[in-house]
């Protein structure tokens, strides 16, 4: 059996990782694509050296561009690339352009696509990652899903033959890899920081960065906020401030703390290590979930709404106040529940690739 992997976003590669592991476990050749729509080295190349993942047999070098422009060049690319494998499965992750490319590319082929992370809605067709996901999962033949809700959610739109609750494949690179992150980051030392003694800030969905108005309040609450904030900027994030008109230096000077793009294990020890976690990334909340690190989530819905419901994260969308006020007062107790798997999702997906 040939498996064509298409990943091209941070988070893919490192839901990739115990999946490509699992299917080598499991003697299914897999050919691994990257689409190159996270170009910086700082956004992928590093997640290969780091993680181990083998490096792409293919990288397309598609880059940045507008939806269309960068989804089309991908889709072109990409049926070049099958009709010259031949694969039995196209494997997907997620929402991204590079995931909806690679589905459109095989069904066209008649090649079956399996999808991983199906079932997920934030029921926001304003996003364009809505869109991708929904179509995927219509055209998907296996729906490797992460959780019962997006089991029911696919249900509920009459998709049932197919789906599989197989757990979060997430989970399974955060076992794999905390430990690895506790023994090997120096990054609290780097950085100065010390347990609990910051705020973690990520920002990147266009959402955000493209509407002037909900950018600017969000730098308005960071540079508001009394603790440390440690800031991972993404390149397109950066860029978007910059045409706000806010300096890095001006926000530095309110106790925000820019940093560049961090590697994964890196940004494990950060998100193990922070008081509080402020974010637009659907992976970043369910990781700070796993480490029981409260989560505000800077938008007006979540596709992960087991996290909010479970009381470890809370919607304050794009509101400087609300994000302030949640700062100050948001401090879940306890531990928060199982509801991401077991940690052997790749597993499953590996087991259910085989079966069919």
């Amino acid at each position: 059996m040939k498996i064509l992997t298409v990943v091209g976003a941070r988070p893919q590669f490192i839901k990739a990782t115990p999946v490509s592991q699992a299917l080598q476990n499991a003697d299914i050749s897999e050919f691994l694509v990257h689409t190159g729509q996270h170009y910086d080295a700082n956004m992928s190349q590093v997640f290969f050296d780091e993680l181990s993942i083998p490096q792409p047999d293919l990288n397309l070098g598609v880059g940045s561009g507008s939806h269309g422009k960068q989804t089309g060049e991908m889709l072109m690319r990409l049926e070049e690339v099958m009709m010259t494998e031949k694969p039995d499965w196209t494997l997907v992750y997620g929402d991204t352009n590079s995931t909806l490319a690679a589905t459109l590319a095989a069904i066209k082929l008649h090649i079956p696509v399996a999808h991983v992370e199906a079932g997920l809605r934030s029921f926001n067709r304003r996003m364009p990652e809505e869109h991708n996901r929904v179509i995927t999962d219509r055209c998907a033949d296996l729906l490797f899903c992460p959780t019962q809700t997006a089991m029911d959610n696919l249900s509920r739109e009459g998709i049932d033959a197919g789906a599989f609750l197989v757990g979060d494949v997430m989970y399974d690179s955060v076992l794999a890899f905390a430990e690895i992150a506790r023994q090997r980051s120096q990054i609290l030392d780097r950085l100065g920081l010390t347990r609990h003694g910051f705020l973690l800030a990520t920002v990147h969905r266009p959402a955000n960065t493209d509407d002037p108005q909900r950018l600017n309040a969000i730098l308005e609450a960071l540079t508001g906020i009394s603790d440390i904030v440690v800031f991972p900027l993404h390149p397109r994030t950066r860029k978007k401030i910059q045409e706000l008109g806010w300096k890095t230096e001006d926000i530095q000077a309110n106790g925000v703390m820019i940093i560049e793009p961090t590697g994964y294990l890196d940004m494990l020890a950060l998100e193990q290590n922070a008081r509080l976690i402020l974010t637009d990334s659907g992976g970043v909340q369910k990781e700070s979930y796993f480490f029981a690190t409260p989560c505000i989530t800077l938008r007006d819905e979540t596709e992960w709404v087991e996290t909010l419901e479970t009381g470890w994260n809370v919607l304050a969308g794009a509101d400087s106040e609300k994000i302030m006020h949640h700062v100050s007062s948001f401090a879940p107790t306890g531990s928060p529940p199982s509801i991401f798997g077991d940690g052997h999702a790749a597993q499953k997906i590996a087991y259910q690739l085989l079966s069919h």
